[in-house]
């Protein structure tokens, strides 16, 4: 749903109904109509409507993929020498000769005094973080990672819930080539080991508990479970949860990591690799054996984050993006990634419900949310509960 899109019709909904469509001017100022005005002004190509402009993108798909690349200026050491290498499927190669990195791109955007992101958990009001802190704590715990040996294509696994610091360890992570993976912390320790024994990560970054419904919960003992069953493990980073222990003698700590001189943008180099460097690993279900690993690149990401949430989403720089999501399910993914764009992300870890039903919508109103991404499970609850946010 878009916040600022026009009241959609009232009344009994039926299917096949038209709820709402765009005024002239909303189409005008539209992302994809200042993208086909790009495409005829440095392609000669003019497109009647968005139906002939998708045709074209799925039949022209070198020149459709070469323009959203130089579309978004995307930052590469060495550029691409094709769109397509091998075509065959499986094992297409595309942008063969590029070298790049993710994080890079989403980097650029750092601008000091601007808010990178919000944040709002049960505990938390809506608080900004700004560029000025985030943007360090990348580089500074990048540098850190790099200085305990982690190398390129190294797995580093998380169990920290939807908050900045697990957002600063995965940019961090695929800054320096190496690959993320996240759980949310509430799964039980089976569930996280299906799927972290398949990846053998060498750093594990955690925490002993998180708060939800109101309560705080204890997960010292599916932490230990978790790292003593990982031998793969060489190094345990530990974000401390109120007085809860590490799970390891050794770990080290989150805070202790990030103390003291902060990496600058000039000190520090990303490490660059071809367009399908591995860049993180999600999971399916596991409704039908173990989870499988699905792994996706660097370039891969980076052009689909920019084509989706630009033209397709119609987000801009400034914009805040929200979906209610924990880290361990794909959205999350998709929505930390709207920084690429300068989008401002919005996290909430919690209970979308508490303390009372309508909890997200204050949030949303008072983070003046763009647009806000939820689910049939979240929008039954409201329907249950009666909850109409347009009424307040």
């Amino acid at each position: 749903m878009d916040l600022s899109a026009d009241d959609p019709v009232t009344g009994p909904v039926k299917p096949g109904d038209l709820l709402w469509t765009p005024t002239p001017e909303r189409v005008a100022s539209a992302n994809i109509t200042a993208f086909m005005g790009w495409l005829k002004e440095t392609r000669g190509l003019e497109f009647t409507d968005y139906p002939d402009l998708w045709q074209w993108s799925v039949t022209e798909t070198d020149a459709f993929w070469q323009a959203v690349w130089d579309y978004n200026d995307i930052i590469a050491v060495e550029p691409p020498t094709a769109v397509l290498g091998r075509r065959e499927m499986p094992g297409a190669e595309w942008f063969p000769g590029a070298r790049l990195n993710y994080a890079e791109n989403v980097m650029r955007k750092e601008a000091p005094g601007e808010v990178a992101l919000y944040y709002h958990s049960e505990t938390v009001p809506v608080t900004p973080m700004y560029w000025d802190e985030f943007g360090p704590a990348v580089r500074t715990l990048a540098t850190r990672l790099r200085e305990l040996g982690v190398k390129p294509g190294d797995r580093v696994a998380s169990t920290l819930p939807n908050i900045p610091q697990a957002v600063i360890a995965m940019l961090a992570t695929t800054s320096i080539g190496a690959i993320w993976t996240s759980v949310s912390p509430d799964f039980g320790w089976r569930g996280v080991l299906d799927r972290f024994r398949q990846l053998q990560p060498s750093v594990l970054i955690c925490t002993g508990g998180y708060t939800y419904n109101g309560k705080a919960y204890d997960r010292s003992g599916e932490l230990k479970q978790i790292v003593d069953d990982l031998t793969c493990l060489e190094h345990v980073i530990y974000l401390p949860f109120g007085d809860i222990p590490a799970p390891a003698k050794d770990a080290k700590s989150w805070p202790g990591l990030l103390a003291g001189p902060q990496v600058t943008r000039d000190e520090f180099t990303y490490h660059h690799g071809p367009f399908g460097m591995p860049l993180w690993i999600l999971f399916s279900s596991g409704t039908t054996g173990l989870p499988k690993a699905i792994t996706h690149s660097h370039g891969g990401i980076l052009l689909e984050q920019l084509k989706l949430q630009h033209l397709n989403m119609n987000l801009s720089d400034g914009n805040v993006l929200f979906f209610y999501t924990t880290t361990g399910w794909m959205m999350w993914n998709f929505m930390v990634s709207s920084l690429v764009l300068g989008v401002k992300p919005l996290l909430y870890d919690g209970n979308p419900g508490y303390p009372e039903p309508d909890a997200l919508w204050r949030m949303a109103a008072e983070a003046k949310v763009t647009l806000f991404g939820g689910s049939p499970a979240y929008a039954d609850m409201l329907s249950k509960r009666g909850v109409v946010p347009k009424e307040k």
